[in-house]
């Protein structure tokens, strides 16, 4: 689950597996697999981020306590970042 901020400002949790697509139109536009949008304050490569940290978590924790260590202490700054080439945020 990530936390997203409405553009009025209010805060709401998303579970990032039902994400389909994110589109910059120039606000951030998160479309779910049911067609639901949510238009939110985040930018492109903070929702993208956000969902990476969410999943490498997942990942870490399943691994058991010395990968969940590892985390914490490095907060998956480890984890390379993907292009995202000619992506405004």
């Amino acid at each position: 689950m990530i936390v997203l901020t409405r553009l009025s400002g209010s805060a709401f949790v998303l579970n990032a597996d039902l994400i389909e697509r994110l589109d910059s139109t120039p606000d951030t536009v998160v479309t779910l697999v049911d067609g639901k949008k949510y238009v939110v304050a985040e930018g492109l490569t903070q929702v993208v981020d956000q969902v990476r940290a969410w999943r490498g978590g997942i990942i870490a924790a399943s691994a058991g306590p010395d990968a969940q260590a590892w985390v914490q202490r490095t907060h998956l700054a480890a984890v390379p970042a993907p292009s995202m080439r000619g992506v405004e945020d």
